[in-house]
């Protein structure tokens, strides 16, 4: 019985090294690192026999243990929370692709461990950027971030202390609150309501306090919704008191999540009819307020204008001026919204 042909290569107990690949291909470790890295000098025949044992052994370039050696490295650090949102959800999704197409590589931290723990945590890695969507960043951490060469990428967050190094990306959260009191008033709303959530990030309020500035303008009291965290279960809770006998007509909820709770609960728990009874408008434009179950009318802050404004940023060099980024909003119409009453 002829015995097994022994496994080709290390044990699979360790990383292939390479030192592995050098020592099958029969060229010193040097070659190897030359072989795979773009431009570095290695004869042909050489780099033919190193790829092959390469391919051989299973061998993959360790990009980390490469960091240590590079100016600046390809990871860039990602710090969110409530993936379950739509549109952070959808934001993850389109930065990940631009990293991807930019070939840089992507670290995710879920925010559990607070902003401060997780951005230290991507440091350890050398990470070149961090981009920051959910939580503040002190002075104090975005001065870490630059002593280790790091730059910093705030989106839609609160405004960094004057002369801190980090970059800004902000959607006019402003103009798109008074875009939607403009909207519900021109739909004949009378007795409207807003619900922020109890998470009062600078962006939501300042959306809110826009809406309630214009309705004020326009002699339109508006009821507030403090309580509850950003999501659709607050949206849900916020409708089924702010509905009950108070004859409100028109609700704009500060994210399409809180949005999509008020109008499932208002439609399917209440038996309200919307638009006819009750106008509903948020704000982001996930995708999922487009699917025709939803037709939500909201405000849009475009997902393609906020990634390609934070792929700008994580291109700047580590040292350049930190840079202010200004997305503009729309108004999206869909069928959440009565038709505005004629002139």
């Amino acid at each position: 019985m002829t015995p097994p042909r022994p496994p080709l290569g290390p044990p699979r107990s360790r990383f292939v090294s390479a030192a592995d690949v050098a020592r099958l291909a029969g060229v010193s470790r040097s070659a190897v690192s030359r072989a795979f890295t773009p431009g570095a000098h290695v004869s042909e025949q050489a780099r033919a026999r190193i790829l092959e044992a390469a391919e051989e052994l299973g061998y993959r370039v360790n990009r980390l243990a490469r960091t240590l050696h590079q100016e600046r490295s390809d990871l860039v650090g990602v710090v969110g929370g409530n993936f379950s949102n739509p549109y952070i959800s959808a934001q993850l999704d389109a930065l990940s692709k631009a990293l991807h197409a930019h070939r840089l590589q992507c670290l995710l931290m879920n925010g559990t461990g607070g902003v401060a723990e997780d951005l230290k945590r991507l440091l350890d890695y050398r990470v070149r950027t961090v981009v920051l969507l959910s939580g503040a960043a002190p002075d104090a951490l975005i001065r870490l971030c630059a002593q280790n060469g790091a730059r910093m990428v705030l989106i839609n967050r609160p405004r960094p202390p004057k002369g801190a190094r980090a970059d800004l990306i902000l959607a006019d959260s402003a103009r798109g609150g008074r875009l939607a009191a403009e909207r519900l008033t021109r739909a004949g709303c009378r007795n409207v309501a807003v619900v922020i959530s109890g998470s009062r990030t600078s962006a939501k309020i300042d959306r809110a306090e826009a809406f309630c500035s214009e309705m004020a303008l326009r002699g339109i009291p508006v009821t507030r919704w403090v309580d509850g965290p950003n999501s659709y279960e607050t949206g849900a809770e916020a409708a089924r008191v702010l509905l009950q006998g108070t004859g409100i007509d028109g609700i704009f909820g500060v994210t399409d999540e809180i949005a999509l709770g008020v109008l499932n609960t208002a439609r399917f728990e209440l038996g309200l009819r919307v638009p006819e009874d009750l106008s509903v408008i948020g704000f982001d434009d996930a995708p999922i307020s487009g699917w025709s179950s939803h037709a939500l009318t909201t405000v849009s802050q475009s997902l393609e204008d906020l990634t390609r404004a934070t792929m700008e940023a994580i291109a700047l060099p580590a040292e350049a001026a930190p840079m202010l980024y200004e997305v503009p909003v729309r108004l999206v119409e869909r069928g959440s919204v009565r038709a505005p009453l004629s002139p």
